[in-house]
């Protein structure tokens, strides 16, 4: 009874931060709706390749939180970098978030649970409550690697700095608009295919696997986050550098990593 009341109580009140965060990024995408170029959809879909699969899936995702295989300091702290351009947090808390969901998934410790719905995990939990608001001690008890490492202690510091350098960037290539296909929109999307994996990667599916949570095979959200829709594979070897475990399960983050082996960039690959 006491873990269904602090569960709730997780949820009591507005996250203002975030409703403003969210709301703000959704309201400066809308001129993608009278923007259109091909150049602007490029700078959207290469962007969220870099920032969604190398960064978001393959760098925090299989790097950080799992320790799925190792890379260069240069290479790890890049594709770090590259996460923060999803404007989901500093990495140091969305690795301890992530690292709560394996420990507690689908129970009432989990962050953003499935058990009530879909609504929850995937927006509910960014929008009430602490979300990833964590406190130096759980920050302490999940992330002890992160906020030992200096590099990535400066990097989650100082998260926000490098969308506004892709910002200046873009504009100064394709103008006003580009920045709303390539920040705006990207960032919405971005947000939206990640939380699919946190709802219909735990609703819709197969679940060829027991793992004693709700977690499925969605194919659906693993084309639009380059792999991490073979949710159900990922909870029965999380430590797995790759996802897609069958031939037709394309897996473009295990892809990645195998090219990176190849280069002598990743090492100790656990499968």
């Amino acid at each position: 009874m006491q873990n269904v009341l602090e569960f709730e109580s997780k949820r009591a009140g507005i996250n203002w931060k975030n409703v403003a965060i969210v709301t703000s990024f959704h309201l400066l995408a809308i001129p993608v709706l009278w923007t259109f170029s091909w150049s602007n959809l490029a700078a959207l879909l290469i962007g969220n390749w870099i920032v969604g699969s190398l960064g978001v899936g393959l760098g925090w995702h299989r790097l950080l939180t799992h320790r799925g295989f190792t890379a260069p300091k240069w290479l790890e702290y890049l594709l770090t970098i590259f996460g923060t351009m999803s404007i989901q947090d500093p990495p140091d808390k969305w690795v301890a978030t992530h690292r709560m969901h394996h420990k507690y998934v689908d129970t009432e410790k989990d962050p953003h649970s499935a058990r009530s719905g879909f609504w929850w995990p995937q927006i509910g939990w960014v929008l009430w409550g602490t979300a990833q608001d964590h406190d130096d001690t759980t920050m302490k008890r999940y992330v002890p690697d992160l906020l030992k490492d200096k590099g990535q202690v400066l990097i989650s510091k100082y998260f926000y700095i490098p969308i506004i350098v892709s910002a200046f960037i873009l504009f100064a290539i394709g103008g006003w608009t580009m920045v709303v296909w390539g920040v705006s929109a990207r960032v919405v999307f971005g947000w939206h295919t990640t939380w699919f994996v946190n709802s219909l990667s735990h609703i819709y599916g197969k679940r060829p696997h027991d793992t004693g949570d709700l977690s499925t095979n969605n194919w659906f959200v693993a084309i639009l986050t380059f792999g991490e829709g073979w949710h159900n594979n990922h909870h029965m070897w999380p430590t797995s550098a790759r996802h897609g475990t069958a031939w037709y399960q394309f897996d473009m983050n295990w892809i990645a990593i195998r090219i990176f082996e190849h280069l002598g960039w990743a090492k100790n690959i656990k499968l």
